[in-house]
Parts: C-alpha cells; sequence; structure tokens
C-alpha cells in the first residue's frame, strides 16, 4: 500500500469517524476511522473539488 499520512479522525455526532491522508505521488484518501486499510482513494483535486462541493451545499440533500 501506499505510503499515507493520514490526518487526524473527523468525528460528526456519534461514532461516525472518518480520515482523510494523501500520499507523495498526490493521490488522496478516505477512510473510516480504524478501516484504513480499505480507503477510498483519487487525485487530491479530486478531493478538493470534493470538500469545495459540500461545502457549498450539494450534498444537503443527504442529510
Amino acid at each position: 500500500m501506499a505510503d499515507i499520512t493520514w490526518e487526524e479522525p473527523f468525528c460528526a455526532e456519534g461514532n461516525n469517524c472518518f480520515r482523510i491522508g494523501t500520499d507523495p505521488q498526490g493521490n488522496a484518501y478516505i477512510a473510516v476511522a480504524g478501516q484504513e486499510n480499505h480507503p477510498l482513494t483519487d487525485s487530491r483535486e479530486a478531493l478538493r473539488a470534493l470538500i469545495r462541493d459540500i461545502k457549498a451545499g450539494a450534498a444537503d440533500h443527504l442529510l
């Protein structure tokens, strides 16, 4: 597996904790805390776009 640098877990209400990580090759990772060996992966730009869209309300219908 890639040499991933993980951020501290982000935990919303309850026990829903996620971690975001990056590697030296420019990939970004999202994983459930404690299950970092099964991440979703894409480019850092894709992760930036996802975060910007979520902040802009694009996922509000899921709440």
